[in-house]
């Protein structure tokens, strides 16, 4: 196999601290470093100013200026993190791997060192109802000249595929994300976030959903959906509001509905307390629509857990006739109270989901995929 050394940029860096891209590129760069490839990866610089390079055998390099707290500077702040990755990739490796394209007006760079570029879109980011209409715009441009200067883009869903090779007349990389297995995790009380204690427990079970809370994820469907059904255990929504706007019209949908057990958890970062909730639940509500394949939604199949997911291609994509689906609120509602009913009707699609994850998204498949583009690529 022909070693290249590749450069996987665009995340928030590792080690993870976040999920998404920066979960992704700590598997997958950690990974490839075990096959035997120099991997380096580009990190925001840590607000403790700890540098942590090399990390598990791979290359570790830090934008110079820290992260800023206020969400407009963090727009300019990332797109200049781009920028800075692009050239210091382009120096350093054979392959420039960028996940997402907002800085695709950039994209020559590595041209320019004679350097191979993949992008990641990370979906159809101009989909995402959370960016105004001038942003949605930019972000269509950006994805035309992410296609004009890339030497392969790569989805992780066969739906993005398919819309890149039909709207622009290229042959796009399939190469889905993977999903690890994760250990049991009895439950303890206090695993939990100490807000948490008391209000969520397993006697009586609750219903799970961990998500950006965005409207593409459908947090406000979610929310009335569940409101309107006559099921009475808790609902706890794990993740932090993406504005003030949205987070007060979903908490008005909940306060209309004060009988109610809506807990809304905000974002859990400790890894055995995340991952103790979602096995342990009583099943899971999954969201998203726009993002193509969703690592967390393969990781929840991992856990042998009922699911009840949006109907979308996406969703469908990855759990075809293993989840329930729902359209909107009131079909939600509905299919919450066919679970609550008789969720051990239910375990057999249960155990399918758990099969396709283990067959068709495995991390030894996802790399061995890598490793023959890396070889395609290096000829």
């Amino acid at each position: 196999m022909l070693k290249r050394k590749i450069a996987i940029i665009g995340s928030r860096g590792i080690p993870n601290n976040y999920g998404g891209f920066e979960k992704f590129t700590e598997i997958l760069s950690t990974l490839l470093v075990s096959k035997g490839h120099e991997v380096i990866v580009s990190c925001e610089r840590p607000s403790n100013n700890r540098f942590q390079s090399p990390y598990k055998g791979v290359e570790l390099f830090y934008f110079p200026l820290k992260a800023p707290e206020f969400p407009a500077a963090r727009i300019v702040y990332e797109f200049l993190y781009d920028v800075y990755s692009l050239f210091k990739a382009a120096r350093n490796a054979d392959i420039v791997y960028m996940l997402g394209y907002s800085a695709a007006m950039f994209f020559f760079i590595p041209k320019l060192f004679g350097k191979k570029l993949w992008v990641n879109p990370d979906g159809m980011e101009w989909k995402r109802t959370k960016f105004p209409p001038v942003i949605r715009w930019l972000l269509k441009v950006c994805e035309k000249l992410a296609v004009f200067w890339a030497d392969k883009m790569i989805a992780d869903s066969m739906e993005i595929k398919k819309y890149l090779d039909s709207k622009y007349g290229i042959e796009s990389e399939f190469i889905p994300y993977g999903a690890l297995d994760v250990q049991p995790i009895p439950w303890e009380d206090n695993k939990l976030p100490e807000d948490l204690r008391g209000k969520v427990t397993l006697n009586p079970h609750y219903w799970l959903m961990v998500a950006r809370l965005e409207p593409e994820n459908n947090i406000h469907t979610i929310v009335e959906g569940y409101s309107q059904s006559s099921v009475d255990m808790p609902l706890v929504v794990v993740g932090n509001f993406g504005s003030p706007a949205y987070e007060e019209d979903v908490k008005a949908i909940a306060d209309k509905n004060r009988d109610k057990k809506i807990v809304f958890a905000g974002g859990i970062y400790d890894k055995e307390s995340l991952n103790m909730l979602r096995q342990n639940c009583f099943a899971y509500i999954h969201g998203h629509t726009v993002g193509g394949t969703n690592p967390s939604l393969l990781e929840i199949m991992k856990m042998k857990t009922v699911i009840l997911a949006h109907n979308n291609e996406f969703n469908r994509e990855v759990c075809r006739n293993s989840a329930l689906y729902f359209n909107n609120a009131e079909d939600l509602s509905r299919k919450m109270e066919m679970i609550n009913n008789g969720r051990e009707n239910f375990f057999e699609m249960r155990d399918h989901a758990y099969e396709r994850a283990l067959k068709n998204y495995s991390w030894a498949l996802v790399v061995e995929k890598y490793e023959s583009l890396i070889l395609e690529q290096g000829r």
